[in-house]
């Protein structure tokens, strides 16, 4: 392993020529901390929020060029209740409000995957005035997947694709990639689930075909750069055949 001036937090031996290009995230386990501290679950959500900025910091200072969060599926803001979806939303509009400025500054792009044109409208309208956001000197891409859900984009695709008139025979896995979210962006490498589940819930499933998969018992709001380095310390350890 070669050594490294990048502030790793640890004292593994991570190589610092072979960091995965494009880390995805299922951020997991908000309630269940909130739960433990006797707290509401938004009080969860404020934590996890935190840390993911701590994290996506973190990425972008030893190197890593895409990180992928996992925010919100279709299922979580359509079966959640009322008060806590109000809650995620506020949260959200105030990240984006805050952030704007301070991403442009830092050389983080914001991204969305998902529909999020059908949230309410000062929800989307923050987003919008983010995702607009130019950058003198982007470092990383940050997407954040919002009323997402992996088979969902694969139909997305399929429909446009088919509005675009293209005929099967020049369908192949190089131009669904293109009408994909991630159109641009490596396939994730390593694909992190922090809360002790272990299943994908519809989450990049297109992209993931290759990837690693790094599943921990510790919750979302506790997954520090340390414990990320872990993932990325076990992941180049791995023997990545990607098929052969």
């Amino acid at each position: 392993m070669k050594k490294s001036n990048l502030p790793f937090v640890t004292n593994l031996k991570i190589d610092k020529e072979a960091l995965p290009k494009h880390i995805a995230i299922i951020m997991d386990g908000n309630r269940r901390w909130a739960v433990k501290k006797g707290l509401k679950p938004g009080e969860g959500h404020k934590a996890g929020a935190q840390n993911l900025e701590n994290i996506v910091n973190y990425c972008r200072d030893i190197g890593i060029k895409n990180i992928t969060v996992y925010a919100l599926s279709t299922e979580n803001w359509r079966k959640r209740s009322a008060e806590e979806v109000k809650g995620i939303f506020n949260l959200l509009i105030q990240v984006v409000k805050t952030k704007r400025l301070e991403y442009k500054k830092s050389g983080i792009k914001f991204f969305v995957l998902g529909n999020f044109q059908a949230f309410p409208f000062k929800v989307k309208n923050a987003i919008k005035k983010i995702l607009d956001t130019v950058l003198d000197n982007e470092r990383i891409k940050f997407n954040v997947a919002l009323n997402y859900g992996g088979r969902d984009e694969i139909v997305n695709a399929i429909q446009n694709i088919i509005k675009d008139g293209v005929k099967a025979s020049q369908v192949n896995e190089e131009l669904v990639s293109k009408y994909l979210y991630t159109t641009g962006q490596p396939d994730p490498d390593l694909i992190i689930r922090p809360g002790g589940e272990f299943r994908l819930s519809n989450f990049l499933l297109w992209q993931m075909s290759y990837a690693e998969l790094y599943f921990t018992n510790i919750l979302w709001p506790d997954f520090t750069p340390k414990e990320l380095e872990k993932a990325i310390y076990w992941y180049q350890q791995r023997d990545r055949r990607l098929g052969k």
